[in-house]
């Protein structure tokens, strides 16, 4: 349904000392019909851009593409015909009424009136919508705002749904509530799915596959489980005495396959292969030299730790120290 090879894309900085901007690197994309896939990265690493150019929102600077069987850059309309788009920033306009957003939306997708009000009704009837097609959207809930944004993005029956943070602002109720009808999309209605989140339990929950970018380039790809088969080992983070904090650092060094081990006051910090294992072993050498443990914490790793695996840097901090990618403040290099 997706096919993308050397995708890129560039803008020059405005203002005199701006310079170029080379956001998305050559990405290569392969996304199956029926797919659920997500798509993870922190901002400014070129997430955002490669799914406006999948939707057509900007031209590539170089590379091919093919959505839903389409040319990107031959037939982009033909493109647009076969996705549906759902944006962060949601559609509807708050002085309509649900009901009229459905039709309109239809009828911008040249269906007939009839026909716009029938797959309304069914797209109301599937994403709990029921009774509500007489409500200005101003009055929605979050949750229903963005179920509608989902219908309407569905009104022409798209084989291919792209969904930018879907569940952004969303008190944790409506957020499952949503991840829901996006599962019932693709196993009930067969529509591919691609999905941009920061959320990573959003991503590790509904994604059949992952594909990570950061700096413009994919550096990984596969299942939630593949990727964290990935990271080395379980966490284990123990706290002690900060006075005994070198000698229990050294007795979890001699574990075995004990790696990564860092200290800091009383605080150890290090991964096994096995950390249910390795637990027992370390609790005993710990009575032998009379250490009290304060505090233990074993994880199974997450997807923030392939990130931090892959790139150096938790997708956490990441978020927190890149800016925007400089779309908006940036023009097309030709």
């Amino acid at each position: 349904m997706i096919k993308a090879r050397g995708l890129e894309r560039r803008f020059r900085r405005k203002g005199r000392n701006g310079g170029e901007v080379h956001a998305v690197k050559g990405v290569d994309l392969d996304v199956d019909a029926g797919e659920l896939v997500g798509f993870l990265g922190p901002n400014g690493a070129g997430k955002t851009t490669t799914l406006r150019m999948l939707t057509t929102l900007l031209k590539p600077s170089a590379g091919t593409a093919t959505v839903g069987g389409c040319d990107l850059l031959t037939d982009p309309l033909g493109v647009r015909r076969r996705i549906g788009y759902v944006a962060q920033g949601g559609g509807s306009a708050p002085e309509s009424r649900v009901s009229e957003e459905l039709e309109l939306q239809g009828r911008l997708y040249r269906m007939s009136k009839a026909d716009s009000i029938a797959r309304g009704g069914v797209l109301c009837e599937q994403l709990d919508l029921t009774g509500l097609d007489q409500r200005l959207t101003k009055t929605l809930s979050g949750g229903q705002r963005r179920r509608l944004d989902i219908a309407m993005g569905l009104i022409h029956s798209p084989g291919i749904v792209f969904l930018d943070e879907p569940s952004t602002g969303l008190d944790p109720q409506s957020r499952a509530n949503l991840w829901e009808h996006i599962r019932r999309l693709r196993a009930e209605q067969g529509v591919t799915v691609f999905l941009t989140t920061h959320y990573l339990d959003e991503a590790d929950a509904l994604s059949d596959r992952l594909i990570v970018i950061d700096d413009g380039r994919i550096v990984a790809e596969g299942t939630p489980d593949a990727l964290k088969a990935k990271v080395n080992g379980d966490g284990v983070v123990v706290g002690v005495d900060p006075a005994a904090a070198a000698e229990a650092a050294e007795i979890a060094g001699r574990l075995e396959g004990a790696h990564e081990l860092s200290v800091a006051d009383g605080t150890i910090r290090f991964r096994v292969p096995r950390g249910d294992v390795a637990m027992p072993d370390l609790l005993r050498a710990f009575d032998t030299r009379n250490i009290a443990m304060r505090s233990v914490q074993v994880h199974r790793p997450t997807l923030d730790d392939v990130f931090l695996t892959l790139t150096g840097r938790s997708l956490r901090e990441a978020e927190e120290a890149t800016t925007p990618e400089p779309v908006k403040e940036a023009v097309d290099v030709a």
